[in-house]
């Protein structure tokens, strides 16, 4: 009896999360194409065919590009807030009202005994929200979009056996980097997308004797290294007298290939 979950892509290209129990199976986010997420899943042994639904977190193109797709191949489920749909429903194409389901901001659905709450979170979409899974005493962790962490969503996400946090960008590649100063400035405001720094100052809020798992997501491609942002996160959590690698481990995610399907 396990709450198992792989990050099948992660970054400005698409996001996918996937989250199973030994009685449901679902996908946070369709952000890739219907295609790469079928191949995704063949790379971790699960069939979409087998899948109970697709929760949605907010209507960018990188978490939505496959999901109507999706949704219409496999007869899927759709989960989003009101807002979300509002803005959604003509971007994804024709899906049947069966399929579609509102999960509002700040609620709790039970499937069974896998318990899923949603939050809120500060990113320049219509009602942008992440989600928190809750299956036997475990909990898993789902925290990227996001202009800063606040102590509401800290205290919503701590104490998680493991985390899918974001680190999008190093502060001084982005200064120095190619975007034109509105992009930056819109990435670097309330609304936009957590720096490594700022994760790993908000993850040592969150982190407890529990977590064993962080994972470093929706890093920036022109913005961000995985070397860069590991060692940021690292040297931060450890000035801080966390025991990286010892009593927990980050790993990495990517745009391409999914991680390994583990349990929380």
């Amino acid at each position: 009896m396990s709450l198992q979950f792989s990050v099948l892509a992660s970054g400005s290209t698409g996001n996918a999360i996937y989250v199973e129990t030994p009685e449901h199976r679902f996908l946070v986010d369709a952000g890739l194409s219907g295609k790469k997420i079928e191949e995704s899943f063949r790379k971790i042994g699960r069939d979409l065919k087998e899948l109970d639904g697709i929760f949605v977190t907010h209507e960018h193109s990188d978490h939505i590009h496959g999901l109507g797709v999706l949704a219409r191949r496999y007869k899927l489920p759709v989960y989003a807030n009101t807002n979300t749909w509002n803005v959604m429903d003509p971007m994804i194409g024709k899906v049947g009202a069966e399929q579609k389901f509102h999960f509002e901001m700040e609620t709790v659905k039970s499937f069974g005994g896998l318990d899923i709450e949603t939050f809120g979170v500060s990113h320049d979409a219509v009602e942008p929200m992440f989600y928190v899974f809750h299956y036997e005493g475990r909990k898993l962790a789902l925290i990227t979009d996001t202009g800063y962490v606040s102590d509401r969503m800290k205290g919503i996400v701590q104490g998680a056996d493991a985390f899918v946090f974001e680190s999008n960008h190093d502060v001084s590649m982005l200064q120095m980097g190619r975007y034109p100063w509105s992009v930056k400035r819109r990435i670097l405001s309330d609304k936009g997308h957590v720096s490594n720094e700022d994760a790993a100052i908000a993850m040592a809020d969150c982190i407890t004797d529990a977590t064993k798992r962080i994972y470093l997501a929706h890093l920036s491609a022109d913005n961000n290294m995985k070397d860069i942002a590991r060692l940021a996160v690292e040297q931060t959590l450890t000035t801080r007298g966390f025991g990286v690698g010892e009593t927990f481990e980050i790993y990495d995610t990517d745009p391409r290939e999914p991680t390994s399907l583990v349990a929380v």
